[in-house]
């Protein structure tokens, strides 16, 4: 089982503003939903509460929601709510599989979880934005694989390169 985080950022590392992303990128929307359909998605409350709501759950999609009240939120019986990061993140590699769960956000989820990442699906939107929502710094454990150019944007792929991916 593979963990891999998807953001877009800005390239002054902007992931966001007041809980919403301050950009719209359609070839990107496109991006992450061909990638993450049809897999599992961990994020944060406040992505999850970002969605809009016709997406929330996130379609096709398994889901997970991080939130230290999980007994406050009622999401369903289509989200699974758990209070730890580290708990669905080892359970998770302790499986077999050619699956991916994928970190969707936000700041906080993906600077606790960059540990665990194995790869890194990132969109760097052209120019710089304000927000109060960043990307993390990209370690030298890390190498791009690969980057594909888009009309407002690059899509780059790092992998994990160095161990010390936390067990």
């Amino acid at each position: 089982m593979k963990i891999a985080a998807i953001a877009a950022m800005a390239r002054n590392r902007v992931i966001g503003k007041n809980n919403q992303l301050p950009w719209h990128l359609p070839e990107d929307m496109e991006h992450f939903k061909k990638l993450t359909q049809g897999a599992t998605v961990l994020m944060g409350r406040k992505t999850y509460e970002s969605l809009p709501p016709r997406f929330r759950p996130l379609p096709n999609r398994k889901n997970i929601v991080i939130s230290n009240n999980p007994e406050k939120l009622d999401l369903g019986t289509e989200v699974q709510v758990w209070s730890s990061l580290r708990d669905p993140l080892t359970k998770w590699q302790g499986q077999s599989g050619e699956d991916t769960l994928w970190i969707i956000g936000g700041a906080k989820v993906y600077a606790e979880t960059v540990s665990f990442w194995d790869e890194i699906y990132l969109t760097v939107v052209f120019g710089e934005f304000e927000g109060d929502a960043f990307f993390p710094e990209i370690g030298p454990e890390f190498e791009l694989v690969d980057e594909t150019p888009g009309k407002e944007c690059v899509f780059q792929r790092f992998q994990r390169v160095a161990s010390g991916r936390v067990l």
